[in-house]
C-alpha cells in the first residue's frame, strides 16, 4: 500500500469530506477521489461510502483506518529516529489530551515546543480521558495527557500537574456571594454532570469516595459531553457543577461565573502523561515529554 494514499484516505475519514481532505493535503477533489479509487482497487474493497452530505468509511474502511493510522505513526517514528541519528529534532508527532489539558495546557506547550524546534510538526487529538486512552492502547497516539488513572494494565502513567476544581455557579445565583457551601446544600441543587469517560467526572467520584460521600446523592439535572457545554448550561442557569479552575478563569474574571468551595471536600484533580508500557517511545516523543515536564510547572 502507498503511504501517501493512506494519508489521504485517513484525512477523508477524519474530515468526512473529499473536498475538505483535499484542502488539508493541498490536492483537488478529483485528485483525492482518484487516490481513493486506486486504494480501493488495490485492496479489493469499497472503503468510502459517498453520501449526499458526507463521506463515511465502510466496515472495511474502518478496519483499514485503524491499521493506516498505525502505519503512518510508524513512518513518523522512523523519520524522527533518522533525524536523531543525524543530530537534529525533526519529524511528526501525534499526541492526545483530554478536555482540560487538551484545551488549556497542551496547545501552549506545543506552541513553545515548535518555536524551539521549528522542523517538528505536532498533531493534537482532543477527546475525553476514556477515548484518549483507547487511542493510546490502539497505537493511534504515542503520548496523551489525561485526567484519571487507567483501571486496566498496559500503560505507563506519570503525574505531570494538578488543578484545583471548584463548585461553579452563575453570577446571579443566591450562593454567588459565598465562599463555600455544605455538601448537604449542594445535594438539593440541580447539578450538571460530565459524561462517563470524562476525567473530570472520575476525579469528582474519586474525591467524593475518599471523603466518605457518594456522587449518586447529587441532584443530577443533566449530563453534558464537554466542559464548554457545562459552562454554557451554568450560564443559562440550568444548574451548578464542579469544573477545573483553568476552564472557568476567563468567565470568573469577567464576572459571569462565581467559584466556591464545598465544605469538607477536597476537589484536587491530577493529570497524567500516559503511554504504552511496552512500547519504546520515539526520539521525538521522548524529547517532547522531557520538554513538557520542564515547562508545565509554570502553569
Amino acid at each position: 500500500m502507498d503511504l501517501w494514499q493512506l494519508h489521504i484516505f485517513c484525512k477523508v475519514v477524519e474530515l468526512k469530506s473529499f473536498s475538505k481532505a483535499g484542502g488539508a493535503v493541498y490536492l483537488s477533489q478529483p485528485t483525492v477521489s482518484s487516490h481513493i479509487k486506486d486504494l480501493e482497487e488495490s485492496t479489493g474493497c469499497k472503503l468510502i461510502d459517498r453520501l449526499p452530505k458526507e463521506a463515511l468509511p465502510t466496515r472495511a474502511g474502518e478496519l483499514l483506518y485503524r491499521y493506516a493510522k498505525k502505519l503512518l505513526l510508524l513512518r513518523d517514528e522512523a523519520e524522527s529516529a533518522l533525524a536523531e541519528f543525524q543530530g537534529t529534532i525533526r519529524g511528526c508527532l501525534t499526541i492526545g489530551g483530554s478536555s482540560i489539558p487538551g484545551v488549556y495546557i497542551l496547545p501552549r506547550i506545543v506552541g513553545m515546543y515548535i518555536r524551539t524546534f521549528p522542523e517538528v510538526k505536532i498533531s493534537l487529538s482532543l477527546g475525553d480521558t476514556g477515548s484518549t486512552i483507547d487511542k493510546i492502547m490502539s497505537g493511534e497516539l504515542e503520548l496523551g495527557v489525561v485526567g484519571a488513572l487507567s483501571e486496566g494494565g498496559g500503560l505507563d502513567q506519570e503525574e505531570v500537574f494538578e488543578d484545583a476544581m471548584r463548585l461553579i455557579v452563575p453570577a446571579s445565583h443566591r450562593w454567588a456571594g459565598k465562599g463555600a457551601v455544605s455538601l448537604e446544600d449542594l445535594q438539593k441543587e440541580p447539578f450538571i454532570i460530565r459524561e462517563r469517560g470524562s476525567g473530570t467526572l472520575k476525579s469528582i467520584q474519586r474525591n467524593f469516595d475518599r471523603m466518605g460521600h457518594s456522587i449518586r446523592k447529587l441532584n443530577i439535572a443533566s449530563e453534558m459531553g464537554s466542559t464548554e457545554a457545562v459552562l454554557q448550561a451554568i450560564k443559562a442557569e440550568a444548574g451548578v457543577s464542579i469544573l477545573s479552575s483553568l476552564a472557568v478563569s476567563e468567565d470568573v474574571s469577567a464576572g459571569r461565573l462565581k467559584v466556591l468551595d464545598i465544605c469538607g471536600v477536597d476537589l484536587t484533580q491530577r493529570f497524567y502523561a500516559t503511554k504504552l508500557k511496552n512500547r519504546t517511545p520515539s526520539p521525538l516523543c521522548k524529547s517532547f515529554f522531557k520538554f513538557l515536564k520542564e515547562k508545565i510547572t509554570g502553569f
